[in-house]
């Protein structure tokens, strides 16, 4: 049997992969079950297997939200306590660092926990010291999504191993059809698919859009996982330069790369360190170039030159140039988009799946 455990069902990068772990594990274990927070209603809810909630608010207040999380956690460890049809030899899937009630649990119960961890930047720092310690207490297995994120989040005395992330079986037979377009209708489009956070290098896009708004052929789209409330207050105090358009979060995210010219990611690299970079490999996959922080997981998908650069979002010159270096040389764009669908094939579900299985095999 099978527990899989998370807090938050939205589009982000770690419940998508957490549903390519679900489907790869299918028939492993004679039942499966995924407990999971009651704000969000996303990408998990059709996983497939038996939903169960537990209670959860997120807020707009951090401290509220923090207050509120550690009820949920409580909350998770009395509801999983009361269950009576998890077998005693259930491995505790915890999916991030976040759910540590459900760690709790197959600590005291003496039920082997799987830790796949997707996070380094946990803030505040006594909550990042509290999910250290209890992965460190409760853990039997850690899984990391890339090297540096291994070498970024050590939890000493736990076995662990790197297993990358995977591109969604579907979205990757859809993907390897598309031809990529330097420029579609003459526009040059560069896209970053990002969350409302500073941190996340938005500020910086603003900033690279209004250097280059006097490029008529070129347009920049930001799509956030935040609805359009969210989008209204974080931009309401900020000028939106007239070449960017901005868009609330959606479903089907491929339109968005089918029209790319070029993909973007800017998180800083001295306040969050990408683990893995899931955006950045689906844009692979549809053949986009892509500039990406040069740190962390998307160093290991992007070779500086080959899928496309790497470059620190601080430094505004580098960053200008290397758009232009692209907007400029459409042979440049249509090489690096054959080297990207050539990387992205390395990260297929199959492999992803073989990987998984191995593991839980060794802890079933």
């Amino acid at each position: 049997m099978i527990v899989f455990v998370h807090l938050l069902n939205d589009a982000s990068g770690s419940p998508r992969v957490l549903q390519s772990a679900i489907s790869a594990l299918v028939g492993m274990g004679r039942m499966r079950v995924l407990y999971i927070g009651s704000d969000g209603n996303d990408v998990l809810s059709g996983c497939g297997i038996p939903i169960r909630r537990y209670w959860y608010r997120r807020t707009r207040w951090r401290i509220l939200t923090l207050v509120t999380y550690m009820a949920s956690q409580a909350l998770l460890l009395t509801r999983l306590l009361l269950a009576r049809d998890i077998d005693r030899k259930a491995v505790i899937y915890v999916n991030t660092l976040l759910p540590f009630g459900a760690a709790l649990y197959g600590w005291l119960t003496g039920r082997k926990v799987l830790y796949h961890i997707h996070e380094v930047s946990v803030t505040p720092a006594p909550l990042k010291w509290l999910l250290v310690g209890v992965a460190r207490l409760t853990s039997s297995f850690n899984l990391y999504v890339s090297e540096a994120h291994q070498a970024a989040m050590p939890i000493p005395g736990v076995p662990y191993q790197r297993i990358y992330n995977a591109l969604d079986a579907q979205f990757s037979a859809r993907a390897s059809l598309w031809e990529y377009e330097p420029r579609q209708e003459g526009v040059f489009r560069i896209l970053m698919i990002a969350s409302l956070r500073d941190y996340k290098g938005v500020p910086e896009l603003l900033t690279l859009a209004a250097r280059l708004v006097d490029r008529e052929d070129m347009v920049f789209e930001l799509l956030v996982n935040d609805e359009a409330e969210a989008i209204s207050r974080y931009f309401g105090s900020r000028d939106l330069p007239v070449n960017l358009t901005v868009h609330p979060r959606v479903a089907d995210t491929s339109p968005y790369y089918q029209r790319a010219s070029l993909v973007l990611n800017l998180s800083r690299v001295d306040q969050w360190v990408e683990t893995f970079g899931m955006t950045v490999l689906e844009a692979m996959a549809y053949g986009m170039p892509v500039i990406v922080p040069p740190v962390g997981g998307p160093a290991e998908l992007v070779q500086a030159g080959v899928q496309g650069y790497q470059v620190d979002s601080r430094d505004g010159e580098a960053l200008v140039g290397a758009v232009l270096r692209l907007y400029e040389n459409p042979l440049l764009c249509r090489q690096l988009s054959k080297n990207c669908k050539i990387q992205a094939e390395n990260f297929s579900q199959a492999k992803f799946a073989t990987a998984l299985q191995g593991v839980i095999r060794g802890m079933i």
